[in-house]
């Protein structure tokens, strides 16, 4: 195990492109291997944020939403009919009503 700050200055070396030793090629490929296990256990020890059940659920919700929204919608959609067939009903009395005027 090498200590952070050596595994940093390695490495940048490396990405600048400057040749390492074999040794410090070692100590470098050590140190990744070093970060590698510590970002999975890092990973490891977070749950799955998210798993295919609350997926599952949420769409479920969303669903279900969607569903009282599209009844809700066919109901003021059957809502406006009756009242539009109301207002032509009032427009024929309305105009049955007015007296027809003679031309002079």
């Amino acid at each position: 195990m090498i200590s952070d700050d050596l595994g940093k200055v390695l490495h940048d070396k490396a990405t600048r492109g400057m040749t390492l030793s074999a040794e410090e090629q070692a100590q470098l490929q050590s140190w990744y291997d070093e970060q590698d296990a510590e970002e999975a256990a890092m990973y490891a020890a977070v749950p799955e944020v998210t798993s295919v059940a609350r997926l599952q659920a949420q769409i479920d919700a969303t669903l279900t939403q969607l569903m009282s929204m599209t009844r809700r919608i066919q109901e003021v959609m059957l809502e406006n009919k009756a009242l539009r067939q109301e207002i032509e009903g009032l427009r024929r009395q309305l105009i049955a009503s007015i007296p027809l005027q003679k031309a002079v």
